[in-house]
This record gives structure tokens, sequence and C-alpha cells, in this order.
């Protein structure tokens, strides 16, 4: 069994436009705090030491991270949407399907596209299929530019693959939608409402979760045969929760 580690990092990054910040407690920081009751310091803890910690401010939509419901609009089927703490974890664990739409496009991941491209690895979508789509975008991080140079996915696509009963499917860019400079742009010269965030729009129509912010899929070398692993974080009444997304690959 091969694990491949589809996640990027959580760290300070120009790609992430709300920075994330760690504040390190030292060994001996951390003495002095857990000696404190006790009115002890570090001079009393072997070797002048206690245990470290980390303090992280973030968004529940830093780093690799699965969108539940809940964030795409109160509503979903005409139901309260489910928030990511709600979500049953049989839906984060199943066979993947790998999708290669590194085609050098501009444009976002089109249903037709995803058509052709299961065509090609000669797939046919089952429920349970947790759909991974590779853009190339992850090749961005660490940059600004990974914040504004990606595809996307089109609304169409995701619906197609929602009708096909999956329920996950992620992506390698900052976002599930075409950038949001894109999408900005388009409404203001149409005025239509459909050009903005039209994929999280349709998980109002249709629930289902996405992950965004995927990393090394080419690792995964094959289309399907694997699985993936992508339970997120129990964030209570959250939209959104951190996962360690990782895929399961027989040698």
């Amino acid at each position: 069994m091969r694990f491949v580690d589809l996640s990027v990092m959580v760290e300070p990054t120009a790609s992430e436009p709300v920075p994330v910040e760690i504040e390190f407690v030292s060994h001996a920081e951390g003495a002095d705090i857990l000696g404190r009751a006790g009115g002890i310091g570090r001079e009393e803890f072997p070797d002048r030491l206690g245990i470290s910690l980390e303090h992280v401010k973030l968004t529940s939509h830093s780093g690799t991270h699965v969108d539940a419901p809940a964030h795409y609009g109160p509503f979903s089927e005409g139901k309260r949407a489910r928030t990511i703490d709600e979500l049953p974890l049989e839906w984060f664990y199943g066979p993947g399907v790998l999708l290669h739409c590194d085609t050098g496009a501009k444009e976002p991941v089109s249903a037709q596209e995803v058509e052709t491209e299961l065509k090609r690895i000669g797939h046919t979508l089952a429920p349970g299929d947790i759909v991974l789509i590779n853009t190339g975008a992850d090749r961005l991080w660490g940059s600004a530019e990974y914040f504004t140079d990606f595809r996307g996915v089109t609304r169409e696509a995701t619906a197609y693959l929602v009708e096909h009963g999956v329920k996950v499917m992620g992506v390698d860019s900052f976002g599930f939608d075409a950038p949001f400079s894109r999408m900005l742009a388009a409404y203001q010269a149409s005025g239509d409402q459909a050009e903005l965030w039209p994929a999280h729009v349709y998980g109002r129509e249709r629930e289902y979760c996405h992950i965004e912010r995927l990393s090394n899929l080419t690792a995964i070398s094959r289309p399907t045969g694997f699985t993936v692993a992508c339970f997120p974080i129990k964030l209570k009444d959250a939209g959104a929760g951190w996962s360690r997304v990782v895929a399961m690959v027989e040698e």
C-alpha cells in the first residue's frame, strides 16, 4: 500500500490572502506556563524544559479543506443546509477517481470535459466515488498567483458529478469556482448573477461537498483503483473543516 499526501501545508504563505499566523511557544516557555499554577518555573523541570505548543490563527478555509453545504447558503435541497460537523463520515472515505484536466486552458473545467475524461479512462461513476480534478494549479502554491491564476470548475460540471451520485469532489486550486477577480469582472460586464460563485451556489439545489487546495495529484499515477480518505475536522456549526487528504494506492 502506498500513501499519497494530497494536502498543502498550513503555513504563512503568499498563496493565502487571509494570512495564517503561527505563534510558537518554546519548551522552556512551556515549562513556565505549566508550572505557574504550582508556583514553579523552568528550573524545576527536567533539563529546564517543559512541553511546547503553538497558537494558530487561520480561517476554516485555510489550507486543504472540505466545504460543507452550509457554506454555499443557508438551505440545500429545500432544507437547512448541514454544517461540516453534521455530515456522514461515509462520504469522506471511498473509491477515488482522478480526472486529468491540466490542459493549459484558462476557462473552468466543463461538464463535457469531465464526460470526455471519464470515457478516456473507461470509468462509469458510481455513488460513493470521490472525484479529484487535476488542473495543475498546485504548481503555483507558495506564490500570490495561486490565488489568481487557476481554472476552477463550472456549475455544469459540478452538477454532472452530483447527478451521477458523487457527494464529494475536489480540485487542486485555491477555489472550486473560477478566480474571484474573473467572476467579479464577468458580473460587472454582464450584470448576470449567475457569474458569481456558480458551483458553490449549485450546492443550494443539491447537497454535496467539495475539497479545495488539493496538491500532488499526479503522484497517484492512476485514474482509478485507489481509495481516498478526506475526513474533515469537526468544527461546530462551521461551513468548512480542514482535512489531511490522503490517497491509498495498492501497489
